[in-house]
């Protein structure tokens, strides 16, 4: 299999970055980690006229503690970012993605704007509130780059879309810190070790000062055209089964050769539940302990 023709550019730094998508527009792709783009390529399910490789971008290979947050940069690496321990739920997931070849290579941004719903990481960066920052080119030379910051709730816009723009370039993206008194959790089940998850889900809970349960969310993969964040706060007053049926109702499976959508439904149901009670007794100890 071999991809169909394409320019290809190599910018050395952001601007060149910037103003080789801008003159491409819709035909242009950006190269980062590759893990995505380069199957798709290959199997002429995309033919971009220009590839704008970034890999050349030392600016945007980054992990960098805010105010509120981690901010990963768009060359960062799977495995930089897990081996980082910069965020305890995004530690989690990445050990979930693939195997450690592909996290070697593959970027968290590039895992965000590939939007798979399947995928783990939009997961996260949706329960968390995160963001995506996206850069174009200022329409002439000595200006700094337009930017825009996207919430991820906006961010995914359907199976493999985002709200990333022709001759946009995402640049970094935004993972909010767990509250205090806070626990999160991810658990999923695949049909091999490394493949996709028939279904996932990623999930929050707080405690407030006296121990009761004061916000749950949870996000999940494999059943929504794109994350499917839910909020059960109110319906874990009456316990994390009442709790994982209200995320197991809210889902829209689909059914595929892999799994029914009954199955996936179910699925989505006892990870949550399991889900929750493991975020919840990771606040109970961060509370005792805190």
């Amino acid at each position: 299999m071999k991809p169909p023709p394409f320019e290809y550019h190599s910018p050395r730094d952001l601007a060149s970055a910037l103003a080789a998508l801008d003159e491409a527009g819709a035909g242009g792709k950006v190269l980062a980690g590759g893990q995505s783009l380069i199957p798709l390529l290959n199997m002429r399910l995309a033919a971009p006229a220009h590839l704008v490789d970034i890999n050349r971008l030392a600016e945007l290979d980054h992990v960098r503690a805010e105010p509120g947050g981690v901010r990963v940069g768009a060359l960062a690496r799977h495995s930089r970012v897990e081996r980082s321990g910069a965020h305890p739920l995004l530690t989690r997931a990445l050990r979930l993605v693939a195997h450690p070849v592909i996290r070697n290579r593959g970027t968290v941004v590039g895992s965000l704007v590939h939007a798979d719903p399947a995928a783990e990481l939009p997961a996260v960066l949706a329960v968390l509130g995160g963001s995506v920052r996206l850069a174009r080119h200022p329409g002439g030379p000595g200006r700094e780059p337009l930017v825009r910051e996207v919430a991820a709730r906006d961010f995914f816009t359907g199976p493999l879309e985002s709200a990333a723009e022709p001759g946009e370039l995402a640049v970094s993206a935004f993972f909010p810190d767990l509250p205090p008194r806070s626990g999160a959790a991810f658990h999923e089940v695949a049909r091999r070790h490394g493949d996709y998850a028939l279904a996932g889900v990623c999930a929050v809970v707080t405690l407030d000062e006296a121990g009761a349960v004061a916000v749950a969310r949870a996000a999940c993969v494999g059943v929504a055209p794109v994350p499917l964040v839910v909020d059960v706060s109110e319906q874990a007053r009456a316990g994390w089964p009442a709790a994982a049926q209200a995320v197991r109702q809210a889902t829209e499976p689909e059914e595929d050769i892999h799994a029914s959508a009954d199955y996936r439904r179910h699925l989505v149901g006892v990870l949550a539940e399991r889900a929750f009670e493991q975020a919840a007794r990771e606040a109970t100890e961060g509370q005792r302990h805190g």
